[in-house]
Protein backbone atom coordinates (compact mmCIF):
# COMPACT_ATOMS: atom_id res chain seq x y z
CA UNK A 1 0.00 0.00 0.00
CA UNK A 2 1.16 3.54 -0.77
CA UNK A 3 0.89 4.68 2.82
CA UNK A 4 3.51 2.05 3.83
CA UNK A 5 5.92 2.80 0.99
CA UNK A 6 9.51 3.28 2.11
CA UNK A 7 10.74 6.71 1.09
CA UNK A 8 14.31 6.29 2.26
CA UNK A 9 16.43 6.98 5.30
CA UNK A 10 16.93 10.67 4.53
CA UNK A 11 13.20 11.28 4.25
CA UNK A 12 12.74 9.36 7.48
CA UNK A 13 15.07 11.76 9.27
CA UNK A 14 13.34 14.78 7.76
CA UNK A 15 9.99 13.35 8.84
CA UNK A 16 11.30 12.74 12.38
CA UNK A 17 12.59 16.33 12.61
CA UNK A 18 9.25 17.60 11.38
CA UNK A 19 7.43 15.46 13.95
CA UNK A 20 9.49 16.85 16.82
CA UNK A 21 8.76 20.47 15.89
CA UNK A 22 5.10 19.66 15.16
CA UNK A 23 4.62 18.17 18.62
CA UNK A 24 6.38 21.12 20.23
CA UNK A 25 4.23 23.60 18.35
CA UNK A 26 1.08 21.70 19.30
CA UNK A 27 2.00 21.66 22.97
CA UNK A 28 2.40 25.42 22.65
CA UNK A 29 -0.93 25.80 20.83
CA UNK A 30 -2.46 29.19 21.61
CA UNK A 31 0.32 29.98 24.09
CA UNK A 32 0.65 33.66 23.24
CA UNK A 33 -3.07 34.49 23.49
CA UNK A 34 -3.19 32.58 26.79
CA UNK A 35 -0.16 34.48 28.13
CA UNK A 36 -1.72 37.75 27.01
CA UNK A 37 -4.97 36.84 28.75
CA UNK A 38 -3.68 35.19 31.92
CA UNK A 39 -0.39 37.00 32.55
CA UNK A 40 -0.72 40.43 30.94
CA UNK A 41 -4.50 40.79 31.47
CA UNK A 42 -5.04 41.83 27.84
CA UNK A 43 -8.46 42.49 26.32
CA UNK A 44 -10.03 41.30 23.05
CA UNK A 45 -8.44 44.05 20.95
CA UNK A 46 -4.95 43.32 22.26
CA UNK A 47 -5.30 39.56 21.82
CA UNK A 48 -6.45 40.06 18.22
CA UNK A 49 -3.67 42.60 17.63
CA UNK A 50 -1.09 40.11 18.89
CA UNK A 51 -2.19 37.52 16.35
CA UNK A 52 -2.63 40.05 13.55
CA UNK A 53 0.50 42.18 13.94
CA UNK A 54 2.83 39.21 14.30
CA UNK A 55 1.59 37.65 11.10
CA UNK A 56 1.38 40.92 9.15
CA UNK A 57 4.85 42.21 9.94
CA UNK A 58 6.29 38.70 9.74
CA UNK A 59 4.83 38.31 6.26
CA UNK A 60 6.30 41.66 5.20
CA UNK A 61 9.73 40.70 6.52
CA UNK A 62 9.50 37.34 4.70
CA UNK A 63 8.87 38.84 1.23
CA UNK A 64 12.59 39.19 0.32
CA UNK A 65 13.33 35.81 1.89
CA UNK A 66 11.81 33.98 -1.11
CA UNK A 67 14.59 34.92 -3.57
CA UNK A 68 17.15 34.55 -0.79
CA UNK A 69 16.02 30.97 -0.10
CA UNK A 70 15.62 30.10 -3.79
CA UNK A 71 19.29 30.37 -4.65
CA UNK A 72 20.74 28.72 -1.56
CA UNK A 73 20.97 25.14 -0.44
CA UNK A 74 17.77 24.46 1.39
CA UNK A 75 18.88 22.29 4.29
CA UNK A 76 21.17 24.93 5.88
CA UNK A 77 18.35 27.46 5.51
CA UNK A 78 15.96 25.13 7.35
CA UNK A 79 18.48 24.68 10.17
CA UNK A 80 19.00 28.44 10.42
CA UNK A 81 15.25 29.11 10.60
CA UNK A 82 14.81 26.47 13.32
CA UNK A 83 17.57 28.09 15.38
CA UNK A 84 16.03 31.52 14.82
CA UNK A 85 12.67 30.31 16.14
CA UNK A 86 14.34 28.63 19.11
CA UNK A 87 16.20 31.83 20.07
CA UNK A 88 13.11 34.02 19.74
CA UNK A 89 10.82 31.73 21.72
CA UNK A 90 13.25 30.98 24.54
CA UNK A 91 13.45 34.71 25.24
CA UNK A 92 9.83 34.64 26.49
CA UNK A 93 10.30 32.32 29.50
CA UNK A 94 13.61 34.05 30.23
CA UNK A 95 11.90 37.46 30.40
CA UNK A 96 9.00 36.01 32.42
CA UNK A 97 11.41 34.55 34.98
CA UNK A 98 13.08 37.94 35.37
CA UNK A 99 9.78 39.81 35.58
CA UNK A 100 10.43 41.70 32.33
CA UNK A 101 7.85 40.11 30.05
CA UNK A 102 5.61 42.62 28.30
CA UNK A 103 3.18 42.82 25.44
CA UNK A 104 5.78 44.43 23.14
CA UNK A 105 8.10 41.44 23.49
CA UNK A 106 5.30 39.05 22.58
CA UNK A 107 4.71 41.11 19.43
CA UNK A 108 8.39 41.06 18.43
CA UNK A 109 8.71 37.34 19.01
CA UNK A 110 5.52 36.75 17.00
CA UNK A 111 7.03 38.68 14.07
CA UNK A 112 10.32 36.79 14.14
CA UNK A 113 8.65 33.39 14.42
CA UNK A 114 6.16 34.20 11.64
CA UNK A 115 8.91 35.28 9.22
CA UNK A 116 11.07 32.25 10.07
CA UNK A 117 8.05 29.94 9.60
CA UNK A 118 7.53 31.23 6.07
CA UNK A 119 11.20 30.86 5.13
CA UNK A 120 11.34 27.36 6.62
CA UNK A 121 8.25 26.20 4.73
CA UNK A 122 9.62 27.60 1.45
CA UNK A 123 12.95 25.86 1.92
CA UNK A 124 11.28 22.67 3.16
CA UNK A 125 8.95 22.38 0.17
CA UNK A 126 11.80 22.92 -2.29
CA UNK A 127 13.99 20.43 -0.43
CA UNK A 128 11.24 17.80 -0.37
CA UNK A 129 10.90 18.05 -4.15
CA UNK A 130 14.58 17.12 -4.56
CA UNK A 131 14.44 14.41 -1.89
CA UNK A 132 11.37 12.44 -3.01
CA UNK A 133 10.42 11.21 -6.53
CA UNK A 134 7.38 12.99 -8.08
CA UNK A 135 5.21 9.88 -7.78
CA UNK A 136 5.84 9.77 -4.02
CA UNK A 137 5.16 13.42 -3.22
CA UNK A 138 1.53 12.86 -2.20
CA UNK A 139 2.55 9.99 0.07
CA UNK A 140 5.20 12.22 1.69
CA UNK A 141 2.84 15.17 2.09
CA UNK A 142 0.20 12.83 3.49
CA UNK A 143 2.65 11.66 6.15
CA UNK A 144 3.48 15.22 7.12
CA UNK A 145 -0.23 16.03 7.32
CA UNK A 146 -0.92 12.93 9.43
CA UNK A 147 1.88 13.90 11.77
CA UNK A 148 0.51 17.41 12.09
CA UNK A 149 -2.94 16.24 13.15
CA UNK A 150 -1.58 13.51 15.44
CA UNK A 151 0.56 16.14 17.17
CA UNK A 152 -2.40 18.48 17.55
CA UNK A 153 -4.44 15.62 18.97
CA UNK A 154 -1.85 15.00 21.70
CA UNK A 155 -0.26 18.42 22.17
CA UNK A 156 -3.02 20.78 23.35
CA UNK A 157 -4.21 18.58 26.24
CA UNK A 158 -0.60 18.20 27.38
CA UNK A 159 -0.12 21.93 26.96
CA UNK A 160 -3.25 22.72 28.94
CA UNK A 161 -2.19 20.38 31.73
CA UNK A 162 1.32 21.86 31.75
CA UNK A 163 -0.07 25.39 32.02
CA UNK A 164 -2.28 24.35 34.92
CA UNK A 165 0.60 22.63 36.76
CA UNK A 166 3.65 24.73 35.93
CA UNK A 167 2.44 28.10 34.67
CA UNK A 168 1.55 29.78 31.38
CA UNK A 169 5.01 29.97 29.77
CA UNK A 170 5.81 26.27 30.15
CA UNK A 171 4.51 25.40 26.71
CA UNK A 172 6.64 28.10 25.11
CA UNK A 173 9.71 26.34 26.51
CA UNK A 174 8.57 23.05 24.95
CA UNK A 175 7.98 24.76 21.61
CA UNK A 176 11.42 26.40 21.68
CA UNK A 177 13.24 23.16 22.52
CA UNK A 178 11.40 21.34 19.71
CA UNK A 179 12.89 23.73 17.15
CA UNK A 180 16.37 23.11 18.54
CA UNK A 181 15.87 19.34 18.22
CA UNK A 182 14.46 19.79 14.72
CA UNK A 183 17.57 21.73 13.68
CA UNK A 184 19.79 18.93 14.97
CA UNK A 185 17.68 16.33 13.14
CA UNK A 186 17.76 18.17 9.82
CA UNK A 187 21.51 18.65 10.12
CA UNK A 188 21.88 14.88 10.63
CA UNK A 189 20.09 14.03 7.36
CA UNK A 190 23.38 14.08 5.46
CA UNK A 191 23.77 13.30 1.80
CA UNK A 192 24.24 15.74 -1.05
CA UNK A 193 21.82 18.44 -2.10
CA UNK A 194 21.58 19.65 -5.72
CA UNK A 195 23.22 23.00 -6.25
CA UNK A 196 20.68 25.78 -6.89
CA UNK A 197 20.51 27.43 -10.28
CA UNK A 198 22.62 30.28 -8.89
CA UNK A 199 25.24 29.89 -6.18
CA UNK A 200 24.29 33.16 -4.51
CA UNK A 201 21.51 35.69 -4.43
CA UNK A 202 21.91 38.77 -6.64
CA UNK A 203 23.67 41.67 -4.99
CA UNK A 204 20.72 43.91 -5.67
CA UNK A 205 17.30 42.42 -5.06
CA UNK A 206 15.17 42.87 -8.14
CA UNK A 207 11.41 43.38 -8.22
CA UNK A 208 11.21 40.49 -10.68
CA UNK A 209 12.71 38.12 -8.09
CA UNK A 210 10.28 39.32 -5.44
CA UNK A 211 7.22 38.96 -7.66
CA UNK A 212 8.08 35.74 -9.50
CA UNK A 213 6.16 33.53 -7.06
CA UNK A 214 2.97 35.59 -7.35
CA UNK A 215 3.38 35.77 -11.13
CA UNK A 216 3.53 31.99 -11.38
CA UNK A 217 0.50 31.49 -9.13
CA UNK A 218 -1.70 34.10 -10.81
CA UNK A 219 -0.81 32.93 -14.32
CA UNK A 220 -1.72 29.30 -13.56
CA UNK A 221 -5.38 28.49 -14.35
CA UNK A 222 -5.85 26.12 -11.38
CA UNK A 223 -3.34 27.43 -8.84
CA UNK A 224 -4.90 30.90 -9.02
CA UNK A 225 -8.41 29.92 -7.77
CA UNK A 226 -6.91 27.50 -5.23
CA UNK A 227 -4.70 30.35 -3.99
CA UNK A 228 -7.64 32.74 -3.59
CA UNK A 229 -9.73 30.08 -1.89
CA UNK A 230 -6.93 29.22 0.53
CA UNK A 231 -6.41 32.86 1.45
CA UNK A 232 -10.09 33.35 2.22
CA UNK A 233 -10.66 30.09 4.10
CA UNK A 234 -7.49 30.16 6.19
CA UNK A 235 -7.95 33.84 6.94
CA UNK A 236 -11.52 33.44 8.18
CA UNK A 237 -10.83 30.30 10.20
CA UNK A 238 -7.75 31.75 11.88
CA UNK A 239 -9.46 35.11 12.49
CA UNK A 240 -11.98 33.23 14.63
CA UNK A 241 -9.35 31.43 16.73
CA UNK A 242 -8.56 34.19 19.27
CA UNK A 243 -12.25 35.07 19.45
CA UNK A 244 -13.14 31.47 20.19
CA UNK A 245 -10.50 31.47 22.93
CA UNK A 246 -12.16 34.52 24.46
CA UNK A 247 -15.62 33.00 24.15
CA UNK A 248 -14.66 29.64 25.65
CA UNK A 249 -12.18 30.73 28.33
CA UNK A 250 -13.62 34.04 29.46
CA UNK A 251 -17.33 34.10 28.64
CA UNK A 252 -18.25 30.43 29.00
CA UNK A 253 -15.79 29.52 31.75
CA UNK A 254 -13.97 26.64 30.04
CA UNK A 255 -10.85 25.47 31.89
CA UNK A 256 -7.55 25.46 29.92
CA UNK A 257 -7.58 21.64 29.73
CA UNK A 258 -11.12 21.71 28.30
CA UNK A 259 -10.05 24.30 25.74
CA UNK A 260 -7.19 22.03 24.68
CA UNK A 261 -9.40 18.93 24.61
CA UNK A 262 -12.07 20.34 22.29
CA UNK A 263 -9.37 21.07 19.72
CA UNK A 264 -7.35 17.90 20.27
CA UNK A 265 -10.04 15.20 20.05
CA UNK A 266 -11.27 16.16 16.54
CA UNK A 267 -7.76 15.84 15.14
CA UNK A 268 -8.39 12.15 14.59
CA UNK A 269 -10.37 13.41 11.59
CA UNK A 270 -7.27 15.05 10.17
CA UNK A 271 -5.40 11.77 10.54
CA UNK A 272 -8.18 9.93 8.69
CA UNK A 273 -8.41 12.52 5.92
CA UNK A 274 -4.67 12.61 5.29
CA UNK A 275 -4.45 8.81 5.22
CA UNK A 276 -7.24 8.64 2.65
CA UNK A 277 -5.81 11.33 0.38
CA UNK A 278 -3.69 9.16 -1.91
CA UNK A 279 -6.45 6.55 -2.36
CA UNK A 280 -9.11 9.11 -3.20
CA UNK A 281 -6.85 10.97 -5.63
CA UNK A 282 -5.95 7.71 -7.36
CA UNK A 283 -9.66 6.91 -7.77
CA UNK A 284 -11.22 10.31 -8.46
CA UNK A 285 -8.35 12.58 -9.50
CA UNK A 286 -6.85 15.62 -7.79
CA UNK A 287 -9.38 18.13 -9.08
CA UNK A 288 -12.47 16.31 -7.82
CA UNK A 289 -10.92 15.70 -4.40
CA UNK A 290 -9.87 19.34 -4.06
CA UNK A 291 -13.31 20.59 -5.12
CA UNK A 292 -15.25 18.25 -2.83
CA UNK A 293 -13.08 18.60 0.27
CA UNK A 294 -12.70 22.33 -0.29
CA UNK A 295 -16.47 22.77 -0.44
CA UNK A 296 -17.25 20.63 2.59
CA UNK A 297 -14.71 22.32 4.87
CA UNK A 298 -16.53 25.65 4.47
CA UNK A 299 -19.77 24.26 5.88
CA UNK A 300 -18.67 23.53 9.45
CA UNK A 301 -17.36 26.67 11.25
CA UNK A 302 -20.74 28.43 11.47
CA UNK A 303 -21.75 25.87 14.10
CA UNK A 304 -19.22 27.33 16.56
CA UNK A 305 -21.45 30.38 17.00
CA UNK A 306 -23.97 28.22 18.89
CA UNK A 307 -21.61 26.80 21.56
CA UNK A 308 -22.93 26.73 25.13
CA UNK A 309 -21.26 26.16 28.53
CA UNK A 310 -20.51 22.73 29.91
CA UNK A 311 -20.60 19.31 28.28
CA UNK A 312 -23.09 20.24 25.50
CA UNK A 313 -20.77 23.04 24.42
CA UNK A 314 -17.77 20.72 24.41
CA UNK A 315 -19.65 18.15 22.32
CA UNK A 316 -20.70 20.80 19.80
CA UNK A 317 -17.18 22.19 19.39
CA UNK A 318 -15.72 18.70 19.02
CA UNK A 319 -18.33 17.74 16.39
CA UNK A 320 -17.82 20.90 14.34
CA UNK A 321 -14.05 20.65 14.56
CA UNK A 322 -14.13 16.96 13.60
CA UNK A 323 -15.93 17.72 10.35
CA UNK A 324 -13.70 20.69 9.56
CA UNK A 325 -10.44 18.93 10.38
CA UNK A 326 -11.32 15.81 8.37
CA UNK A 327 -11.90 17.92 5.27
CA UNK A 328 -8.72 19.94 5.87
CA UNK A 329 -6.70 16.77 6.43
CA UNK A 330 -7.82 15.55 3.00
CA UNK A 331 -7.50 18.88 1.19
CA UNK A 332 -4.11 20.04 2.43
CA UNK A 333 -1.73 17.28 1.22
CA UNK A 334 -3.45 17.15 -2.18
CA UNK A 335 -3.06 20.90 -2.55
CA UNK A 336 0.60 20.77 -1.44
CA UNK A 337 1.35 18.00 -3.93
CA UNK A 338 -0.47 19.70 -6.80
CA UNK A 339 1.44 22.93 -6.11
CA UNK A 340 4.82 21.15 -6.20
CA UNK A 341 3.95 19.19 -9.36
CA UNK A 342 3.05 22.41 -11.18
CA UNK A 343 5.96 24.56 -10.05
CA UNK A 344 9.40 24.38 -11.65
CA UNK A 345 12.40 23.65 -9.41
CA UNK A 346 13.85 27.10 -10.13
CA UNK A 347 10.86 28.88 -8.56
CA UNK A 348 9.54 26.58 -5.84
CA UNK A 349 10.88 28.61 -2.91
CA UNK A 350 9.57 31.89 -4.31
CA UNK A 351 6.17 30.37 -5.06
CA UNK A 352 5.82 28.85 -1.60
CA UNK A 353 7.00 32.09 -0.02
CA UNK A 354 4.48 34.12 -2.02
CA UNK A 355 1.73 31.68 -1.02
CA UNK A 356 2.64 31.76 2.68
CA UNK A 357 3.14 35.54 2.76
CA UNK A 358 -0.27 36.09 1.18
CA UNK A 359 -2.01 33.69 3.55
CA UNK A 360 -0.29 35.25 6.58
CA UNK A 361 -1.17 38.77 5.44
CA UNK A 362 -4.79 37.76 4.91
CA UNK A 363 -4.95 36.11 8.32
CA UNK A 364 -3.48 39.22 9.89
CA UNK A 365 -5.90 41.58 8.16
CA UNK A 366 -8.95 39.45 8.89
CA UNK A 367 -7.87 38.81 12.48
CA UNK A 368 -7.56 42.55 13.05
CA UNK A 369 -10.91 43.19 11.38
CA UNK A 370 -12.70 40.45 13.26
CA UNK A 371 -11.11 41.60 16.52
CA UNK A 372 -12.63 45.03 15.96
CA UNK A 373 -15.94 43.42 15.07
CA UNK A 374 -15.79 41.41 18.31
CA UNK A 375 -15.23 44.59 20.32
CA UNK A 376 -18.37 46.07 18.76
CA UNK A 377 -20.65 43.02 18.64
CA UNK A 378 -19.07 40.42 20.94
CA UNK A 379 -17.03 37.28 20.14
CA UNK A 380 -20.05 35.08 19.40
CA UNK A 381 -21.49 37.41 16.75
CA UNK A 382 -18.08 37.84 15.13
CA UNK A 383 -17.59 34.06 14.97
CA UNK A 384 -21.02 33.71 13.36
CA UNK A 385 -20.15 36.36 10.76
CA UNK A 386 -16.97 34.49 9.84
CA UNK A 387 -18.97 31.27 9.45
CA UNK A 388 -21.50 32.94 7.14
CA UNK A 389 -18.80 34.40 4.90
CA UNK A 390 -17.05 31.03 4.75
CA UNK A 391 -20.13 29.52 3.14
CA UNK A 392 -19.37 31.58 0.01
CA UNK A 393 -15.71 30.51 -0.33
CA UNK A 394 -16.37 27.37 -2.44
CA UNK A 395 -17.25 29.76 -5.28
CA UNK A 396 -13.52 30.48 -5.53
CA UNK A 397 -12.57 26.84 -6.18
CA UNK A 398 -11.66 25.82 -9.77
CA UNK A 399 -14.67 24.37 -11.58
CA UNK A 400 -12.74 22.72 -14.40
CA UNK A 401 -9.58 20.67 -14.39
CA UNK A 402 -7.02 22.44 -16.53
CA UNK A 403 -4.04 20.37 -15.42
CA UNK A 404 -2.24 18.22 -18.02
CA UNK A 405 -3.14 14.52 -18.27
CA UNK A 406 0.15 13.54 -16.64
CA UNK A 407 -1.14 14.77 -13.28
CA UNK A 408 -3.85 12.11 -13.14
CA UNK A 409 -1.34 9.51 -14.31
CA UNK A 410 0.98 10.51 -11.45
CA UNK A 411 -1.89 10.23 -8.99
CA UNK A 412 -2.84 6.78 -10.29
CA UNK A 413 0.76 5.60 -9.85
CA UNK A 414 0.55 6.25 -6.10
CA UNK A 415 -1.15 2.94 -5.56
Amino acid sequence: MAARRALGRRFGRLWAAYAVSAYGTSIGFGAFPLIALLVLDSGPAQVAALSAAGRAVGALVAVPLGPWVEFRRKRPVMVAMDLTRFTALVSVPAAFALGWLGFAQLLVVSVVVAAADIAFKAAGGAYLKTLVPPEDLLVANGRFESTTWTAIMVGPPLGGAAIGLFGPVTTVVADAVSYLLSALGIRAIGGTEPRPARTGAPRRLRARDLLEGWRHILDHPVLRPLFLNTIAVNGLIMASEPLLALLLLRDLGFAPWQYGLVFAAPCVGGLIGSRLAHRLVARFGQHRVLLTAGTLRACWPLGLAFVQPGVPGMVLVITVQLGLVTCCGLFNPVLATYRLHHTGPDRVARTLTAWSVSVSAAIAALTAGWGLLAVITGPRTAIAAAGVVLLATPLLLPRRENAPPSTRDQAASLT
